[in-house]
């Protein structure tokens, strides 16, 4: 995937949520806005092109100096976040580093 599309689409509100998104936003207590803040300002940290359900990558971008993480696919002509994610201990060392014992 690639970054400037997903920004492009999520800025012109060409995205949608999975429920598992929806789980998984409320259980970090995110917003809606940190979600596209963290998109519009993030980079790309692992492209997976192969995933069962088609191809998606792994976005790291900061709101309000909180990292977070993004999953995006694609529907159809849509992005969809399939989940998000404050990345911490023990998965994650830092934003942009998986613990050892946490690989993919």
């Amino acid at each position: 995937m690639i970054v400037d599309e997903i920004k492009e689409k999520v800025g012109k509100n060409q995205y949608e949520y999975t429920l598992h998104d929806e789980i998984e936003r409320k259980a970090d207590d995110l917003t809606f806005y940190q979600i596209e803040e963290a998109i519009l300002a993030g980079d790309i940290l692992e492209q997976y092109p192969d995933d069962g359900r088609g191809e998606s990558c792994l976005l790291v971008g900061f709101s309000e100096n909180i990292p977070i993480h993004v999953v995006c696919g694609r529907r159809g002509d849509k992005i969809v976040i399939v989940t998000v994610y404050v990345p911490k201990p023990p998965k994650f060392v830092d934003p942009w580093t998986r613990s050892r014992e946490h690989g993919k």
